[in-house]
This record gives C-alpha cells, sequence and structure tokens, in this order.
C-alpha cells in the first residue's frame, strides 16, 4: 500500500524496491543483521522515496538500509517496513551515498569509490563537500590522486597494500630513491607500514617508476549486493547439506546400534559368537548396546 504523506513508515514489497547504490557487505557483518533481525526483528525501518514502476505500479528507491533489506529477502520476507520520503532521484542518490559514507567510518576504499562515483556525474569538490559531511581537505586528497591519474596506488590502496595517507604521499612526492626511502622510513616510524606493507610498497614504487601510474588491471569494485545474498545463500545451503548429512549418518548409526540389541537378545547369537570367540564388543558399542 502506497503511502499518502511524505516521511511515512509503511509496509512496501520487497520485490518492488530498487536499489540506488549497490555495495557488497563484509560477510560477518552481514550475517550479525540477519540473526539480529531473526531473533530480535527489525528496529529500524528502511528509508525510500516513492516512484511509479514501468508496469504502473508503485516502485521504490531505497535511500539507505539495503542490509536491512537483503536480510529480509533471504529471511524469506516479502515486505519490509519502510520510511517513505519525498525526494528526486539525485537527492536520493546523494542521501544514499551520504548514509553509506556515515555507516562506514570514512574507509578509504569504498569512499575513494563514492568520490570517484561523484565526481563522473559532474559534481564538483564543494559539492561533495556539502553532500557527504566529508572535510575539504580529506575530499581534495581524493579527488589529487584521482585527477592524477595515480591508478597503480587507488588499486594498491583498494588491495589494502598501503593506506590511504602511504598513497597520497608517494604520488606527491619527487621520484628520486633519497625522497621515497626518506618517505617511507617515516612511515613505518610512525606505524602508517607495518612489516611486510614496507616491502609492498617499496614494490609498488618501483613497478610506478617502471611502467607509470596507470593500471591496466584495476579491478572494479563490487556493486552488486545481490552477490552477497546469493554467497549467503550458498553457504547456509553447504551448511544446511553437512546437517542433513550428519541426521541420515546418525540414524544408519542407530539402526546399527538396533540391530546389535535384537542380537545379542538371541541366546542362539550369543552362543554362536561364543564359541567363535567373538563375544566380545568394542566398549563403546557395547555402551550403546547395553550388553554386559
Amino acid at each position: 500500500m502506497m503511502a499518502d504523506t511524505p516521511d511515512s513508515v509503511t509496509m512496501v514489497p520487497i520485490e518492488r524496491v530498487e536499489v540506488l547504490n549497490s555495495r557488497d557487505r563484509n560477510m560477518k557483518v552481514f550475517e550479525e543483521i540477519v540473526e539480529n533481525i531473526r531473533t530480535i526483528g527489525l528496529k529500524k525501518p528502511i528509508t525510500v522515496t516513492e516512484r511509479d514502476g514501468a508496469d504502473g505500479k508503485p516502485a521504490f528507491l531505497l535511500v539507505c538500509g539495503e542490509g536491512r533489506l537483503n536480510a529480509f529477502r533471504l529471511l524469506g520476507e516479502t515486505h519490509i517496513p519502510a520510511l517513505v520520503v519525498n525526494v528526486s532521484d539525485e537527492d536520493a542518490f546523494i542521501m544514499s551515498l551520504a548514509e553509506n559514507i556515515a555507516r562506514r567510518g570514512h574507509r578509504p576504499l569504498e569512499i575513494l569509490a563514492d568520490i570517484e562515483l561523484l565526481l563522473a556525474r559532474e559534481y564538483t569538490i564543494d559539492d561533495i563537500i556539502q553532500n557527504t559531511g566529508l572535510s575539504q581537505k580529506y575530499v581534495r586528497d581524493i579527488v589529487f590522486l584521482l585527477e592524477k591519474g595515480e591508478e597503480r596506488l587507488i588499486e594498491a590502496v583498494q588491495h589494502g597494500t598501503i593506506p590511504l595517507t602511504t598513497a597520497l604521499e608517494i604520488a606527491r612526492a619527487k621520484n628520486d630513491d633519497d625522497d621515497l626511502g626518506d618517505m617511507l622510513e617515516e612511515a613505518y616510524k610512525t606505524g602508517q607500514l607495518k612489516g611486510h606493507q614496507i616491502t609492498d610498497a617499496k614494490r609498488l614504487i618501483e613497478k610506478r617508476r617502471e611502467k607509470g601510474p596507470k593500471s591496466a588491471t584495476r579491478p572494479k569494485l563490487p556493486n552488486s549486493a545481490h552477490s552477497l545474498v546469493k554467497t549467503y545463500q550458498k553457504e547456509v545451503a553447504r551448511q544446511h547439506k553437512m546437517v542433513l548429512k550428519a541426521e541420515h549418518a546418525q540414524q544408519q548409526l542407530l539402526l546399527v546400534v538396533q540391530g546389535l540389541k535384537s542380537l545379542f537378545a538371541d541366546e542362539n547369537f550369543v552362543t554362536l559368537l561364543r564359541a567363535e570367540g567373538l563375544d566380545s564388543l568394542p566398549k563403546y558399542l557395547a555402551d550403546r548396546v547395553e550388553i554386559a
């Protein structure tokens, strides 16, 4: 049923909700969301904005709450409580990004992708700062990497090889061994780089010097939450299959135990075993069969 007024909570069909800014999530975090909803229910409704669907029926764009939406879908629900707000497509998109940024606590990997997406939609740096709530320095640092075409450094940040701060320092440093060596030493002393990251950073700098900042294999960030749901469903199915196998094995064992009990209750069978010197069983089986 459609909401008559903006900013009202209603039950919306899950199949009618379209995700604007889809993201993969950490599996452990997603499992916790599913389990919390399974045990105590949904604490906070998702946020959507209403549109006319292609079939003429009401449809909804998701503003925030993708994890909760996917958890409901996984749990077999058909409807979900939603706060329906009256905003434009562009405002809904920005609200979605801002919600993601706030939820993630400024994790560089995904925020970098958000800013790259906003730049592609022709947002200025000031627009991005105003709409996301990120600091001016933070946004300008990330835009600096993107505009410099430092794809190797961006790729390294995406893989967790080096932190964003180190990537920025490498991009700004002069391409001579002394400057870069001093920078790495300082990063190690301050704890920005630890252990093998120093070696990885040196390899990255060498490759960047030889082949340039561009990368032919920069991976795309995952953008489909459905892949997470599918992965989780496969894991649930695998575990369910293991449970079924264990239950089947237990049933087979019970049949064996029942059969042995019947045999050992037969005096003729026991006499035959004694004659062959086979009248004892391993303690584990004997306890289950309950023979003296």
